[in-house]
């Protein structure tokens, strides 16, 4: 798979970096005052400063839990899962859906985890426990 490129509104760099590389372990890419790239799992984050971020909107419903819309995320192993759950924990991040088991003993059987960055962001983190059934 080619990695993708997600352009996003954040309210400051200082709160974006502390969020992106000390607690997820992003890597930083260029940078200016206004905007930050980062190593997002593989994939190219650019966060851009503007104050007028919108409100979450929980408009979706996966596997009876409300989710908000739209929001950004990745795959990770189970291994990865675990340090990156870990991680917003010690860091007290607010989980808006708490890490869980989504689909258990069926196709497309994952965990899952959402948060926010320190701009409202939301994201979602998820596992599964087959990776043959991510498109399934």
């Amino acid at each position: 798979m080619r990695p993708f490129h997600y352009a996003f509104k954040v309210k400051d760099i200082a709160s974006t970096k502390k969020f992106y590389l000390d607690i997820l372990g992003c890597k930083q890419g260029r940078y200016t005052e206004n905007w930050i790239d980062f190593d997002f799992f593989g994939n190219q984050l650019s966060a851009h400063v503007n104050r007028n971020i919108p409100k979450l909107d929980y408009c979706g419903t996966v596997d009876g839990v409300k989710v908000p819309i739209p929001h950004f995320g990745c795959i990770l192993t189970l291994e990865e899962f675990e340090n990156i759950k870990q991680s917003l924990t010690t860091a007290k991040c607010k989980f808006i859906v708490k890490p869980q088991l989504r689909y258990k003993d069926s196709k497309g059987e994952q965990y899952t985890m959402f948060t926010e960055d320190f701009s409202g962001n939301p994201i979602e983190f998820k596992a599964f426990k087959n990776e043959n059934e991510i498109f399934d």
